[in-house]
């Protein structure tokens, strides 16, 4: 049997944030990123040291071979088949070996979230709700392995397709329904110190329900039974930003989206995500786009 070293613990004065272990780069917005273990691990010697994501969900599956994870203060040492799921800023370090074969999915909720504010949105707070091991039976292993291939030929193809979110939100169901069957283990400790986590969650389905109906901020802080003070400090310390300032956005690129996609007048647009004054609607989209919705149709229908 061969013993392999658990992933050292490197003392620092700030724990590393990225949105891609190593990289420097920001992570875009919506982003989606699925790649194979070995060809990033093998970079750093096949171990991961201690870092986070801010504002990212993080999923690791492994088909088979070993790996030895610390998710915050809790140790795990398992082999494959098996999934981990990840919570935004939730310290992680793996260890694995060159026998290892799986694959890394990290993504923004909100991509997955939008438009899928049910029985998903559900899901997706089961999964992420605090840092999990999923135990996946042969027979289902096959099925997330080749769910992940198809993801991974998908963003590798770089087209602008709704195809990658759809895989992606299926990985996730698949694994909260095994979870939810009982063929999963929350990691021993830090239960209660990761509810920041399943709160943020919580807020993305949440906001993905009800961006529309323009809630205030207090309405969606006492839904979750917060302040709206503490509601804008855990979006601030995930995203950067206040919770107001991300339901405009989520507004705005609906708006975008409708604009380029949908053959209705500007007006009426407007009226479905909730502006009952076409004036105010445009008001509100001009300020974040630097132009009109008319001018932004016509900008878009000509790059076409």
């Amino acid at each position: 049997m061969v013993t392999h070293r658990a992933p050292r613990r490197t003392q620092r004065a700030e724990l590393p944030a990225f949105a891609l272990y190593g990289e420097q780069r920001a992570a875009a917005p919506a982003m989606l990123h699925v790649e194979s273990i070995a060809s990033r691990s093998r970079l750093y010697d096949w171990e991961i040291d201690s870092h986070v994501h801010h504002g990212l969900h993080q999923l690791l599956w492994l088909r088979a071979g070993p790996v030895q994870a610390r998710l915050d203060e809790s140790r795990t040492e398992a082999e494959g088949p098996l999934a981990i799921a990840i919570p935004p800023a939730v310290a992680h370090a793996f260890r694995f070996t060159p026998q290892t074969d799986g694959m890394v999915l990290t993504l923004d909720a909100r991509r997955l979230a939008e438009g899928e504010p049910g029985a998903f949105g559900l899901a997706l707070q089961a999964l992420f709700a605090q840092p999990r091991l999923v135990r996946v039976p042969a027979h289902e292993a096959e099925r997330l392995q080749a769910l992940m291939t198809a993801l991974q030929a998908e963003t590798l193809a770089g087209e602008d397709s709704p195809v990658p979110t759809w895989l992606a939100r299926s990985v996730v169901w698949r694994l909260a329904q095994l979870a939810q069957r009982g063929s999963a283990g929350g990691l021993a400790g830090g239960v209660e110190h990761r509810a920041r986590d399943a709160l943020y969650t919580r807020w993305v389905v949440l906001m993905e329900a009800h961006y529309r109906d323009h809630w205030p901020v207090a309405r969606y802080a006492e839904r979750l039974g917060l302040s709206t003070e503490r509601l804008n400090r855990l979006v601030r310390a995930e995203t950067g930003f206040n919770a107001q300032a991300l339901l405009h956005a989520r507004l705005f690129r609906e708006a975008c989206r409708r604009l380029v996609h949908v053959a209705a007048p500007v007006s009426r647009i407007g009226f479905e995500l909730g502006f009952e004054d076409p004036a105010y609607f445009c008001r509100f989209f001009k300020r974040h786009a630097g132009c009109g919705p008319r001018d932004y149709r016509q900008r878009a229908a000509a790059e076409v």
